[in-house]
């Protein structure tokens, strides 16, 4: 397979070259673009979420040698949700090389939590099938980096901070709107706005309303830190 100049860079953003560029290609392709001649990615998603969740499950077990499993229980799904694949994902821009149908890209789906997340495990599983385990363990560790050291402070889910963050200062807990939903039904996509009684806002847009949810929350925190 020839491999093009878009391939080529999200390569060297991912730091890893594929022996068979077409796993690359498959794990970036979005069902919206797929086509008889090519595989989505749906499959290598399956696949990924399975291959970070071991990973992370042994590097946090080496991190802390003396956590029990209702510490590491929290921390773990802080590192594998949705939300933190997505965070990845923009990290390396994976957004600007995603393989989308119009209607996905007329609806920005480069810059969608799901999208993104969902093409980030895909990315894991292509590495770790053209690869192996190895070469995948690699890239995951490189490109959560610090967040392992990290997770602690992240290990809360969003709406909670956000919420606890509100009671501390006296105010009432924040409130979650849904501003659109679009997409097919066996593909939602929602905007949800998060508001705090003090005025401020932010929105995020997601494949479910819980995970468009988490990302407003995670965004006005963002905001207010």
């Amino acid at each position: 397979m020839k491999i093009s100049a878009d391939l080529i860079a999200l390569q060297d953003r991912l730091g890893y070259t594929f022996s068979k560029p077409e796993l690359l290609r498959q794990s970036i392709t979005h069902s919206s673009m797929s086509s008889p001649a090519r595989s989505d990615n749906q499959r290598l998603e399956f696949l990924g979420d399975r291959v970070l969740g071991l990973v992370m499950s042994e590097a946090l077990l080496l991190h802390d040698l003396e956590a029990t499993e209702g510490v590491l229980a929290p921390r773990f799904n802080a590192l594998v949700r949705k939300e933190t694949c997505a965070d990845v994902a923009r990290e390396v821009d994976l957004g600007a090389a995603l393989k989308l149908g119009r209607s996905e890209q007329m609806s920005g789906g480069r810059r969608k939590l799901a999208l993104l997340g969902d093409a980030m495990e895909a990315v894991i599983a292509a590495v770790y099938i053209d690869g192996g385990f190895d070469a995948a363990k690699d890239l995951i560790l490189r490109l959560w980096g610090t967040r392992i050291e990290s997770v602690e402070s992240d290990a809360k889910d969003a709406k909670t901070a956000l919420q606890e963050w509100a009671q501390a200062r006296g105010l009432e807990p924040p409130k979650y709107d849904q501003i659109s939903r679009s997409g097919p039904d066996h593909a939602p996509v929602f905007t949800i706005e998060a508001r705090l009684a003090s005025g401020q806002t932010s929105t995020a847009t997601a494949g479910s309303k819980r995970q468009a949810e988490q990302a407003a929350a995670k965004s006005l925190l963002d905001k207010l830190a």
